[in-house]
């Protein structure tokens, strides 16, 4: 029979190695990519260009462009850890219905693109897509949304922290990596372990632009907390949309909500910026 000593060792060994495993395996649990890309905006009918840029560092990465047919905004799209760009054909085409042009990539390590998808990577990466756009295709920032749906809402924010644009909006975003790891590993010291930061919280506090954060109350993997707490954190002018569904699908479950929120902000971000321009002429 075990003595108390050999139990609490058996229990101490357990649970070291559970922590072990939870460390390296933190990669494949943070980026989940697909590399087969077999379907393109064509197959909804959409007119499109296939964009390939590099990144800072080197790294080439494959992108799609479909161009605003009203409106004359576009939303730098950054999706979140799972697939490509592929499984967001949805949202895609709810963009375009509204009337605004859509630049949307893969990180590396996704779809065509090139390398292994990391934290710095993916904000190069973003940084890179917004280069294009306003570089290559001369974009003006402040007809730039940069919309990010859960990681992609973190990396979003990171760069609208760091860059000129119209609009922020985050998605079933979460506050930090850490706070995901300790809603999930309750019981382990996260914070010592954590292998990534995507602090979206600190980030949204940079931000200078108007902020729009859109989560369900019935998200099961993001809770609707965090997004509460990333608003609270951002800065004025700023907009909070409840949705109801499940993470990946609350958007189309809530559709008639989520389009009628996105025309009523694209709405706001015009006499706002009308607004500020004809002070600015005032002056």
């Amino acid at each position: 029979m075990l003595t108390f000593v050999e139990i609490i060792a058996v229990l101490l060994i357990a649970y070291l190695t559970l922590g072990g495993a939870l460390y390296f395996m933190q990669p494949k649990f943070t980026y989940s990519p697909t590399r087969e890309v077999s379907y393109a905006p064509d197959e909804l009918g959409l007119d499109f260009e296939n964009v390939v840029f590099k990144t800072g560092d080197g790294v080439q990465l494959s992108s799609w462009f479909v161009p605003a047919e009203e409106s004359g905004l576009t939303v730098l799209f950054c999706h979140g850890n799972g697939g490509n760009m592929m499984h967001r054909l949805d949202s895609i085409d709810i963009l375009h219905n509204l009337g605004l042009g859509c630049f949307i990539f893969d990180y590396r390590g996704y779809g065509d693109s090139e390398g292994k998808p990391s934290e710095e990577g993916t904000y190069l990466d973003a940084m890179a897509a917004y280069n294009w756009l306003t570089k290559v295709k001369n974009v003006p920032a402040n007809r730039i949304i940069i919309f990010g749906r859960s990681l992609g809402g973190s990396i979003a924010a990171q760069l609208a922290g760091k860059v000129d644009a119209g609009a922020l909006i985050i998605e079933s975003g979460f506050t930090s990596y850490v706070d995901m790891g300790r809603k999930f590993y309750p019981y382990m010291p996260v914070r010592w372990f954590a292998r990534f930061s995507y602090s979206t919280i600190d980030y949204i506090r940079k931000v200078r632009c108007p902020v729009l954060i859109i989560h369900s109350r019935n998200d099961e993997i993001v809770p609707f907390e965090f997004g509460l707490e990333l608003y609270e954190a951002a800065n004025e002018p700023k907009e909070f949309v409840e949705l109801f569904g499940s993470h990946n699908g609350s958007f189309l479950v809530s559709r008639e909500i989520y389009n009628r929120a996105w025309a009523k902000w694209l709405k706001f971000l015009e006499q706002y910026y009308e607004g500020r321009s004809a002070g600015q002429q005032a002056c």
